[in-house]
């Protein structure tokens, strides 16, 4: 078939089984490029492995590290007739590069919220690897059950106390508008704490520490945002933002409970970038497309893959990570400096639906969230006809 993108508000619901090759190919490239990380981990677990952050944290790991990698997603595969998600692809090409070098890869498709796939994840690692040393936890679902009592719980994204106005880009209509929201409920914010928070992450870590297959000093790292004044209504000051802080709690918790172990666990901090979880939060799409055009201009822009090797390779595997006061990873630290954030802060009041095109960087921000599902990649025919199906 041939595979246009079909976007509908802020969702892609196709993507493109050559383009998310394309995409992980150049990832792979940009951290060989780099060269090797320093104090690489052997045995990488990622949770969340097959999008943004999480699959750049395992091309780093695999590519710039050597090392076995073993990977937990939720994606759907495809059919004759209908694609299959982004992350399925991407999951897919990984693979395809890793059998190419020689790189153990293996990935197991489910609910990483469930104890039925922590206990096949911790069989694969007794019977593959014998123990992990390395543990990055990048879930970024709107649901969880509880494994326990079967609940389900939704995430939402509200402010906290009282309601908030402020400006956003609707990318469905392209336009500039003010967007109102009501202050979340006790319940909002329990059930996003619920589904975003610390609590998964410290099963993760129980299940494995009860299995015997944490390595001695093993590190392990759950990622946030934390963002400025102009996202914390939204972001880090709203439900998201108490999720966020019960994931702080969770890192104090796990170097508490394990420390005999050697564990250390740090909570990272990373920029502002396109994901499909950023593009549903309101005012974040004019937020990162102005931000994305102020870093373009002083030459600081980066990515996500850059982000990630420089986190690998800086702070999360070395001795004596530099840690902020909350005893946080901080990789954000370009975007949320004063000088960045005050030319953000003067764009922000001016601009409008006419004017945003010269004052925002729309169209990196639309071209990056094309990428997201495998499209605007200039060495790609998408004009051709194409198999949907891919495996790993």
């Amino acid at each position: 078939m041939v595979i246009k993108p079909k976007v509908r508000g802020f969702i892609c619901t196709n993507a493109h089984p050559a383009g998310c090759a394309e995409s992980v190919k150049r990832q792979i490239q940009y951290v060989q490029n780099k060269g090797n990380i320093s104090n690489p981990a052997k045995n990488v677990l990622v949770i969340g492995c097959s999008t943004g952050y999480g699959l750049a944290s395992r091309i780093t790991a695999a590519f710039g590290g050597s090392a076995k990698t073993l990977g937990v997603c939720f994606e759907k595969e495809p059919s004759e007739r209908k694609t299959g998600t982004a992350g399925w692809y991407n999951t897919a090409a990984f693979h395809t590069e890793a059998n190419k070098t020689g790189l153990y890869a293996k990935t197991l498709n489910g609910d990483a919220f469930s104890h039925q796939l922590k206990a096949e994840v911790i069989e694969t690692i007794k019977r593959d690897l014998g123990s992990i040393d390395l543990i990055v936890y990048s879930l970024a679902s709107p649901r969880r059950t509880d494994p326990d009592t079967g609940q389900a719980y939704l995430s939402s994204l509200k402010p906290i106390g009282q309601s908030y106005t402020s400006k956003t880009f609707d990318t469905n209509k392209e336009v500039v508008h003010e967007v109102n929201l009501d202050p979340a409920s006790e319940d909002d914010i329990n059930n996003t704490v619920k589904v975003m928070g610390g609590e998964d992450w410290e099963l993760w870590l129980k299940a494995l520490n009860q299995a015997g297959v944490l390595a001695k000093g093993c590190r392990t790292t759950a990622y946030t945002y934390i963002g400025k004044e102009l996202t914390w209504p939204i972001y880090g000051h709203a439900t998201i933002g108490k999720a966020k802080e019960d994931l702080d709690r969770a890192a104090r918790q796990l170097n508490q409970n394990y420390q005999d172990t050697g564990l250390r666990a740090f909570v990272t901090s990373l920029k502002a970038v396109v994901t499909q979880a950023s593009s549903a939060i309101p005012v974040m799409p004019l937020y990162i497309s102005l931000m994305y055009q102020v870093m373009k201009d002083e030459g600081c822009h980066e990515g996500v893959i850059e982000q990630i090797y420089a986190l690998f390779n800086e702070q999360l595997l070395a001795e004596n990570p530099v840690l902020d006061e909350a005893d946080r990873i901080r990789m954000d630290g370009v975007e949320t400096n004063d000088h960045i954030q005050s030319k953000i802060k003067a764009i922000w009041p001016e601009v409008t639906t006419e004017n945003f095109p010269e004052l925002g960087d729309y169209q990196g921000y639309h071209e990056d969230f094309l990428r997201l599902f495998g499209f605007a990649f200039d060495n790609v025919n998408y004009d051709e006809d194409i198999s949907p199906l891919a495996d790993w």
